[in-house]
C-alpha cells in the first residue's frame, strides 16, 4: 500500500513541477525583452522573479499537503468502489482467460456455497461456463446457466488492466494482462413467469374425419349412427382430457382449443387418437381414419387458426390419417400409417379441370414443366396438359433438359411426328426463360417441391402457375400457384391429367401417341396396374384405351435388353435381409443406360420375395446416391424417406443423398429403420 501511495506521490509532483518549467521560459524571455527594450526588459525581469518566488514557495509548502490530499482521496475513493463491489447485490467474479477464479464478492460465495471452496475453476462451479464461451473481445456476452434449481444469466466482459498490484495470484498467469468480470443476475422467477406464459398460450386445432361418407356407406343404415356416436365420443373424450373446448361445425369435421402445455403430451403419445379412432369396427369394411392440424407458437387467436388451417392442408395433401403441427415455421407429422381410400367422387377433378380451363383461356402460352430426370408418369403428364392448351388454341410447350432412357421411347414416338408437334415441342430451361412474359403460365406435374423441379428459377419468372401432382406434400411446396389440385389417392400425375381431359368442355381429342404415353404414365407408376390401384385408375386406362392406347404397342417400348435384364437379376440376388423384413440391396450403375429406373424395377422385384415388407435399394450415380423404397404391406416408406430428405407415397418412395458413399447411405438406411422399428414409427 505504502508502495502505491509513493508512486502515486511521485506523479502528482511531476505536475506540480511544471510551474518552475515556465520559470526557464520567462527568463528567456526578459533576456530577449531586454535587448530589445531595457526598461520594459526590467520590468519583466522584476516580474519574473517575483513568479519564481510564489512558486517556490508554493511548492516547498503547500505542495506536499496537496500531495497527500491528493493521495488520501484517490484511495479513500478506491477503497469505496473496493466495498461497493464486494458489497454488490448482485453475484460477481473476476477470472482470468484460463477460467481460473481471482476474485469474487460475498453474493457470489453465498451462491457457489460449498460448491466453490477448493475449486479453483469457474467451470468447476458452473459447467457451462467453459473456457471457449469466455469473450475474447471487450463486448458484453452473455449466457444462461442452470445451478441449484435456478436460473440464471450471466453477462460476460473481458477488461484490459495494465498492473494487477497487491494480487495473491501470480500477475503472469493472467494472460496478456486480460481478465473477465461475471455478473450473474437470478432469472428463476422470470423464466417461470415465461414458461407459464407460454404454457397458457392458445393453441387452435382442427379435427376432419377422412373418409366419413365412404365409412358410413360400408355398414348398414342402422348401425350409423351408432359409428358416429362412437367416433364422436373417442374425438370428445380424447379431447377433454387435455381440458379442451370441441366443437362441431360439420357432420365430419370439428375445431378444438387448449393449452400449450398439452401438445407435448399429445405429441408423446403420437397422437393415439388416430389408433384409437381406426379401431372402431361396428361392421364397417373401412376404417375411419382422422386428420388433426395443430397451430402453435403464434402471435395471436388468428394466427393460430391460420396455422392450423395450414397444417390441415398439409395432412390432407398427405392423404390424411395422420397429425400435422405447425409451430411457426417447424412442422412435425405423426401417424401415415394407413393405405389411401380412393375417393369415390368426381366433383373435385370436375372444379378442378374447369378452373384450369378458364386460367388457360386467358393466357397466350402454357410451359408444363415436371421434375428433374423426368419419368414416363412425368413426360405422359406433360403431354397431356399440352394437348389440352393446343386443343383451346394456345401455344405449349415442355420443359425437358435431359432426355433420360425411360422417357427416350415416348420422346422418339413424338419427335417423328415433326409434322404434328414441330420443332419446338420440347424446351430447354433458358429457352423457356426466354419464352416467359406476361401472359405465360406454368403448369407443374408430377411435382410439388420447388427444388425438384426441372427449372426452379422458371417458378419465379412465371406469375401464373399450376400445380398438378399425386406425391404426399411437405412443408417446401410451391407458395405461389393460383391453382393446386394434389391428390395423394391418385395412382399417378397421368391418372389426374386423364380425370381432367374428360371433364374439359370439348374434350381434346387425343393422338394415339399422346394417349400411349399418358397410359405408360399410369403403367409404369403402378407397376402394371399392381399397386396403388383403384376403380378410377382403371376408368382412366379405359378413357385413353378409347382414345388409341395400345397396350402391346407400349409394353414393346418399355421392353429391356438381355444386359440390363441380368444386372437386375444380379442385384436381386446379392440382396441382403435386414430385420427379417426389409430388403436392402445395391444397383450397379456402371455401364447402364438408366441406373434409377433400374433400382427402381429391382425394388419392385424384391416385393414378390416371400416375407419382405419394404424394399430398399441403393444406386450411385453422379456422386449423389439414389434410394428406391418399395412397401407392399402397411408400412410407409414415404416417412421414411422424408426423415431422409425425400417423400414420395405411403408403398413408394425415393430420397437422393449427397457427400456420402454408397455404404454410409446404407448405414444411415439401417439405424433410421432400426430407431423407427423400435419407436413403433413402422
Amino acid at each position: 500500500m505504502n508502495q502505491n501511495k509513493k508512486a502515486i506521490g511521485q506523479q502528482i509532483e511531476k505536475y506540480l513541477r511544471v510551474p518552475f518549467y515556465l520559470s526557464l521560459l520567462f527568463i528567456a524571455m526578459t533576456f530577449i525583452v531586454f535587448f530589445v527594450e531595457k526598461k520594459a526588459g526590467v520590468i519583466l525581469a522584476v516580474a519574473t522573479l517575483i513568479y519564481i518566488l510564489i512558486t517556490g514557495i508554493l511548492y516547498y509548502q503547500a505542495g506536499p499537503k496537496i500531495t497527500n490530499e491528493l493521495v488520501g482521496y484517490i484511495f479513500e475513493q478506491g477503497q469505496i468502489q473496493k466495498h461497493l463491489l464486494k458489497e454488490l447485490s448482485v453475484p460477481y467474479v473476476l477470472v482470468d482467460l484460463e477460467g481460473r477464479i481471482l476474485w469474487s464478492n460475498g453474493e457470489f460465495l453465498d451462491l457457489a456455497g460449498k460448491e466453490s471452496q477448493g475449486k479453483k475453476m469457474i467451470y468447476q462451479v458452473f459447467p457451462e461456463l467453459q473456457k471457449e464461451i469466455l469473450p475474447t473481445e471487450t463486448e458484453k456476452q452473455s449466457v444462461f446457466v442452470e445451478y441449484k434449481a435456478g436460473n440464471y444469466r450471466v453477462e460476460m466482459k473481458r477488461i484490459i488492466v495494465e498492473e494487477l498490484a497487491g494480487q495473491e495470484e501470480d500477475p503472469m498467469s493472467i494472460v496478456d494482462n486480460s481478465m473477465v468480470a461475471l455478473y450473474f443476475y437470478d432469472e428463476t422467477a422470470l423464466v417461470a413467469y415465461r414458461e407459464e406464459c407460454n404454457n397458457q398460450r392458445l393453441v387452435a386445432g382442427l379435427i376432419y374425419i377422412d373418409n366419413y361418407e365412404e365409412v358410413l356407406e360400408s355398414i348398414e343404415e342402422v348401425r350409423r349412427p351408432l359409428m358416429v356416436a362412437l367416433v364422436e365420443r373417442k374425438i370428445t373424450k380424447y379431447m377433454q382430457n387435455i381440458d379442451a373446448i370441441i366443437k362441431k361445425f360439420e357432420k365430419d369435421k370439428y375445431i378444438v382449443v387448449f393449452q400449450n402445455k398439452h401438445v407435448e403430451k399429445l405429441q408423446e403419445t403420437k397422437f393415439s387418437i388416430l389408433d384409437e379412432v381406426r379401431s372402431i369396427n361396428v361392421g364397417n369394411e373401412l376404417a375411419v381414419t382422422l386428420s388433426i392440424g395443430l397451430g402453435v407458437g403464434a402471435a395471436n387467436y388468428m394466427q393460430a387458426y391460420e396455422y392450423a388451417r395450414v397444417a390441415m392442408d398439409l395432412a390432407l395433401g398427405r392423404g390424411g390419417d395422420q397429425a400435422v403441427v405447425k409451430d411457426g415455421e417447424q412442422i412435425y407429422y405423426y401417424g401415415g400409417k394407413t393405405q389411401l381410400v380412393e375417393k369415390s367422387t368426381r366433383v373435385k377433378a370436375r372444379v378442378k379441370a374447369h378452373a384450369l380451363r378458364e386460367i388457360v383461356l386467358t393466357k397466350d402460352r402454357v410451359l408444363v414443366m415436371g421434375h428433374k430426370r423426368p419419368d414416363v408418369d412425368s413426360l405422359g403428364s406433360a403431354i397431356g396438359i399440352y394437348r389440352l392448351a393446343k386443343s383451346i388454341g394456345k401455344q405449349a410447350h415442355i420443359v425437358i433438359n435431359e432426355s433420360t432412357t425411360s422417357v427416350q421411347p415416348i420422346m422418339n414416338s413424338l419427335l417423328s411426328n415433326h409434322s404434328i408437334y414441330g420443332d419446338d415441342l420440347f424446351v430447354n430451361n433458358e429457352e423457356a426463360i426466354n419464352l416467359v412474359d406476361a401472359n405465360t403460365m406454368l403448369v407443374v406435374v408430377d411435382v410439388n417441391k420447388p427444388v425438384l423441379t426441372e427449372c426452379e428459377d422458371l417458378l419465379k419468372y412465371v406469375k401464373t402457375i399450376v400445380v398438378l401432382d399425386h406425391h404426399r406434400q411437405t412443408k417446401d411446396t410451391i407458395k405461389n400457384a393460383v391453382l393446386s389440385y394434389i391428390e395423394p389417392y391418385a395412382s399417378s400425375a397421368s391418372e389426374m391429367v386423364t380425370e381432367i381431359l374428360q371433364y374439359i368442355v370439348d374434350k381434346p381429342k387425343l393422338k394415339p401417341v399422346e394417349a400411349d404415353a399418358l397410359y405408360s404414365g399410369m403403367m409404369i407408376d403402378t407397376d402394371n396396374f399392381v399397386s396403388k390401384t383403384g376403380v378410377r385408375t382403371f376408368e382412366a386406362a379405359a378413357y385413353l384405351r378409347r382414345s388409341g392406347a395400345d397396350v402391346t404397342r407400349v409394353r414393346k417400348l418399355f421392353r429391356q435388353d438381355m444386359e440390363t435384364y441380368k444386372l437386375k437379376a444380379e442385384a436381386v440376388r446379392r440382396a441382403q435381409m435386414y430385420m427379417e423384413e426389409f430388403a436392402i440391396a445395391i444397383c450397379p450403375s456402371d455401364g447402364v443406360p438408366n441406373p434409377t429406373v433400374l433400382g427402381a424395377q429391382v425394388a419392385n422385384e424384391l416385393l414378390d420375395i416371400k416375407g419382405v415388407r419394404a424394399s430398399f435399394v441403393l444406386t450411385d450415380l453422379h456422386d449423389q446416391i439414389y434410394i428406391s423404397a418399395r412397401s407392399i404391406d402397411n408400412l410407409n416408406v414415404q416417412v421414411i424417406m422424408e426423415k431422409m430428405g425425400g417423400g414420395g407415397h405411403l408403398n413408394m418412395a425415393a430420397t437422393q443423398l449427397s457427400d456420402c458413399t454408397i455404404m454410409v447411405a446404407m448405414d444411415q438406411l439401417k439405424m433410421l429403420l432400426y430407431k423407427m422399428k423400435e419407436e413403433g414409427d413402422i
